[in-house]
């Protein structure tokens, strides 16, 4: 499932903001189709994050592993993909180092209400600053929620669903600041330059997903009953990202698509826990959803600078550019690989898992529940 979102933000930028299609119509059509995908694959992840290290925690970690473990996961990858982008900045477009590079390189640039802070250096490693606050927060809020008697989950659930749908409507309220308040609209999916930051960016905002990931990894956890299968959220996710279109760009980032994410996320772990199989279990899907990260860490650079290798201002006929396109693609493929061959995957095996010490209790389980059970699958390797 993360190579799926990690495709899907690909195409998000790919199609919308390369300029490969030379025919208007063509890029229209395409970008009508991919306009939401970028969101939806991001908001996954966030969702998943949530769910995943709440599904693998064990009661036996401790704080200063777990976050070793997620640092880990995060920053050499960043790192190394933000070092890339300055260096390809300055040699290829001949752009200075920003005086704010500092905020991108220790992911903080998602606080700061300015789209040209945020927008620097390697410009997807936004969702890293968001990510960063999730992970901090996460051993205060899991044994709060293992707290919640599991007959009042989904009320839980519904409740952060509720906070989520009325971010927009609070962002109409709050007066823009002076960075973020010329009505310039992001392109097909129409969102102002406060909306985007405000709903997209905000790290505090994009924590609700996170946390309702955590409540649903809590509902699948204790035997809650879901409403539906693998199957039928899947289909309910494919028609509410259809019917997206239909609904103000702000509502798009989260809100339209928060409920069926989850219930596929939910679902895809109740067919695991049940050890049933699907496509997604097969192995070239797998080492796929291995290299998602660092397919999402380097995809927006290949397409930058591959289509600066093949001609800056050069489009193409549509055939030409969906091939153009799959090459990119292709390239992003190797490229991540290498990365994460290289860099992420020696990383979490020698520095994030050093031998264990003393342990301090990291989540407790509920009285009268069992611990997770250990088939579940690794957090730290999932969840970023």
């Amino acid at each position: 499932m993360r190579f799926i979102a990690a495709a899907m933000v690909f195409l998000f930028h790919g199609v919308l903001y390369t300029g490969l299609f030379a025919d208007p119509s063509a890029q229209s059509t395409l970008g009508s189709i991919v306009a939401g995908g970028g969101w939806t694959g991001v908001s996954f992840f966030f969702i998943l994050s949530g769910f995943v290290l709440a599904w693998s925690a064990r009661s036996s970690d401790t704080l200063g592993r777990f976050w070793r473990r997620r640092l880990c996961k995060i920053f050499p990858n960043h790192l190394v993909t933000a070092v890339v982008a300055y260096v390809l900045a300055s040699a290829v477009v001949g752009t200075a180092l920003p005086d704010s590079s500092w905020l991108n390189i220790l992911l903080l640039q998602s606080w700061v209400p300015d789209l040209g802070v945020i927008f620097t250096g390697n410009v997807v490693a936004w969702s890293l600053s968001c990510e960063l606050l999730f992970y901090l927060l996460f051993p205060l809020l899991l044994p709060m929620f293992n707290r919640i008697r599991p007959e009042r989950l989904w009320l839980w659930a519904g409740g952060f669903v509720v906070a989520i749908l009325l971010v927009p409507t609070l962002a109409a309220a709050i007066t823009p600041p002076a960075a973020l308040s010329a009505p310039l609209v992001m392109p097909v999916i129409d969102m102002t330059m406060w909306q985007q930051w405000f709903v997209a960016l905000f790290p505090p905002v994009r924590l609700l997903e996170f946390v309702f990931g955590i409540v649903l990894a809590r509902i699948v956890i204790t035997g809650q009953r879901l409403p539906l299968n693998l199957g039928g959220a899947v289909a309910f996710a494919i028609a509410a990202y259809a019917l997206s279109p239909l609904v103000p760009g702000e509502y798009r980032v989260a809100a339209t698509m928060v409920i069926p994410l989850g219930l596929v996320i939910a679902a895809g772990a109740r067919m695991d826990e049940a050890a049933e199989r699907s496509w997604l279990s097969g192995r070239r899907m797998v080492y796929l959803g291995e290299i998602s990260f660092a397919v999402y860490m380097v995809h927006n650079l290949v397409l930058v600078y591959g289509h600066q290798l093949l001609g800056a201002t050069t489009s193409w006929a549509t055939p030409a550019a969906l091939g153009v396109l799959a090459l990119f693609l292709a390239a992003t493929l190797g490229v991540a690989a290498l990365l994460y061959t290289l860099v992420e995957r020696p990383v979490m095996q020698y520095l994030a898992n050093p031998r264990r010490r003393r342990p301090s209790a990291l989540a407790s389980v509920p009285t009268g529940q069992s611990a997770p059970p250990p088939a579940r699958p690794d957090g730290d390797r999932l969840a970023g």
